[in-house]
């Protein structure tokens, strides 16, 4: 090995440079909460640009984005400090979708992405009495971590994920929610972590055998509106776009 290695060191530099692989100038990444231009030729359009809550309302409470959700570090953020609760919903009602979007969440915290939700207060308490989750946890802080079917990337509690490819908290983690005709994928930090379809028999077990049972209309519609949810734990999403089908 020895004499190799002085071998090695022997070779001209010329032929030691031919041999080094070539580097092109550093890329950076791009701005939060802006789409390339491929994204726009594709169709997405951003849900959050970084500078106001346009868009975004209250459950219940249309036109109003309330005083505990701000925008923090480029981020949509929940001030847990604030008295006000309520979980943000978009303006706007998606079907068949491909949702991308950023989050981070803070030690000993949980909130969650809901979809399909129905907004109709007179029969639905909350968005979650509609709206199924994909789950934003602290895994190792939060008791819900100790919860099957309960941790970061879950169909909470109808499908667990088959992998676990969580960032520690603090950092951010890539989602991906991709819903059409029925067929239902998560995605974090580009990891397949769920699959399903929700117009099979299969999804009415998966209900009957979850805390929704008694909700009637519980993952029954095929089109809603997109939730973060308060959880009173503080949270950040960004990055936030959807394409739909």
């Amino acid at each position: 090995m020895l004499q190799i290695r002085h071998a090695l060191f022997a070779l001209p530099a010329t032929l030691l440079m031919a041999a080094t692989p070539c580097k092109g100038p550093a890329t950076e990444d791009p701005a939060p909460n802006t789409l390339s231009a491929i994204e726009k030729k594709e169709g997405w359009k951003l849900l959050f640009d970084g500078k106001n809550l346009k868009g975004w309302h209250i459950w219940g409470r249309p036109g109003t984005p309330g005083n505990q959700w701000d925008i923090k570090d480029d981020a949509i953020h929940l001030d847990k400090s604030k008295k006000e609760h309520g979980d943000l919903l978009t303006d706007s009602s998606y079907g068949d979708f491909d949702l991308k979007l950023e989050w981070k969440i803070s030690p000993k915290g949980n909130s969650g992405i809901l979809f399909y939700v129905y907004e109709d207060t007179a029969r639905y308490k909350e968005p979650y009495y509609t709206g199924p989750e994909m789950q934003v946890l602290d895994n190792d802080g939060h008791k819900d971590g100790k919860i099957h079917k309960h941790r970061a990337g879950d169909l909470y509690d109808l499908i667990a994920s088959s992998s676990e490819p969580v960032k520690p908290v603090g950092q951010w983690n890539a989602v991906e929610i991709e819903s059409k005709n029925g067929r239902l994928k998560f995605f974090l930090n580009g990891v397949n972590v769920v699959s399903t379809n929700t117009v099979e028999d299969s999804w009415t077990t998966l209900i009957a055998g979850s805390k929704f049972k008694n909700w009637p209309d519980f993952g029954k519609f095929s089109a809603g509106r997109i939730s973060l949810q308060d959880h009173d734990c503080e949270v950040w999403y960004r990055n936030i776009k959807i394409k739909r089908f």
